[in-house]
């Protein structure tokens, strides 16, 4: 929709913030969001695009609650760039004094001073892209960093007294076996984090991965999927984590109020090339082009590329698909119209359960979430 207003002006809703970052110093074969190298980008002008995105679509709205920078690598930016970011946004946006910050992180992006500086801008919660500890899993996923690196990113950012660190892992990596697994699962504990995110690698289209498994070059393993799933939830949980999330474990009071926000289906304001908003029923993504999107923040203050409503039955659809992820489950008026044989043949075979009006998953439910969700549905 480029030349046009913005289609709907924004009005005094609560919003969750998502600033997308682009930049990577290198493009990870698996990786699906949008993401380049900064190339000859005018980091200024970014900056400032974000900043006249944020003013033009934020204000008039309530406080801020979340902010979540995520990319890319957002610790790629230098301290002076973080700095002139965040003092722009919080002038754009009014931030709530006890706001949940999280930034992404990747290891060996960051020094111990610009972990400083992550602290005294506010962030509240850093999550570390590790993905592994096998040096020969991180080659396969095109990552640059080693466990070292790893071990000493998390060591700086508790010295800069970082209240949360998340660390992101990935399993069924091609080659990687279940002790692999259970190794990478144990070294990440040792260093203590308040939150885990562990992800089943998926081969997500116009991907390096896609195309190898498209040739059959990698396979899936849905066996060796389960072990792995099955392995991080008795580990984690002998630990003292809470699974409160198909692929997330939190210590208690550590877990991601930004997640949470989409699940339930809050409102939300995307920033940045590629960001996706869902303000009062209608969903926006902005152009997947740094270069246009900067331009076109700068005459049209937005860089909106498409639009859609979201009716009552997609939005429901939504939240029965996100809330049975959750360990809360999804609320049964989320189920109205399904056919009841089907959720109680899921409870017959010990998939779920229902009480407190929701419908939870149990066993093995978990783990075949997005196939209980089909057979809800389909």
């Amino acid at each position: 929709m480029p030349g046009t207003a913005f289609p709907h002006p924004p009005r005094p809703v609560p919003v969750h913030v998502y600033v997308h970052i682009p930049f990577c110093h290198r493009i990870c074969p698996y990786c699906s969001f949008y993401k380049h190298t900064p190339g000859d980008t005018d980091l200024g002008a970014f900056l400032d695009a974000l900043v006249a995105e944020a003013r033009a679509r934020g204000a008039g709205r309530p406080a801020v609650t979340t902010l979540y920078l995520g990319g890319g690598t957002p610790s790629m930016l230098s301290p002076t760039h973080l700095r002139r970011l965040f003092e722009g946004l919080r002038a754009a946006l009014e931030v709530s004094a006890d706001a949940e910050v999280t930034l992404e992180a990747n290891p060996a992006t960051f020094t111990a001073r610009t972990a400083a500086v992550f602290r005294d801008l506010g962030v509240t919660r850093v999550s570390l892209g590790a993905q592994s500890f096998h040096p020969a899993h991180l080659a396969t996923l095109g990552r640059e960093h080693g466990p070292h690196d790893i071990v000493e990113s998390v060591q700086l950012l508790r010295s800069a007294g970082l209240p949360s660190i998340n660390i992101d892992l990935i399993f069924s990596i091609p080659g990687q076996s279940l002790r692999d697994w259970e190794e990478s699962l144990d070294a990440a504990l040792a260093l203590g984090p308040d939150h885990l995110s562990a992800y089943n690698l998926t081969y997500e289209e116009d991907t390096a991965f896609f195309e190898s498994f498209r040739s059959g070059r990698f396979r899936d393993d849905p066996d060796l999927d389960a072990a792995m799933f099955t392995t991080a939830e008795e580990r984690l949980a002998g630990r003292g984590f809470e699974h409160y999330e198909t692929s997330n474990y939190a210590r208690p009071g550590h877990r991601s109020r930004h997640n949470r926000a989409y699940w339930t289906g809050a409102d939300y304001l995307g920033l940045g090339p590629s960001a996706v908003s869902t303000l009062e029923g209608e969903r926006t993504r902005n152009i997947p082009d740094t270069a246009r999107y900067i331009d076109m923040i700068s005459k049209l203050g937005h860089a909106a590329g498409e639009a859609e409503r979201i009716g009552p039955e997609e939005f429901r659809l939504e939240r029965l698909a996100l809330l049975l992820r959750t360990a809360e489950g999804v609320p049964t008026r989320y189920l109205a119209g399904l056919d009841p044989a089907r959720i109680a043949q899921l409870v017959e075979d010990g998939l779920a359960e229902t009480g407190d009006d929701r419908l939870r998953l149990t066993g093995r439910g978990p783990l075949l979430v997005d196939s209980v969700v089909d057979h809800l549905v389909g």
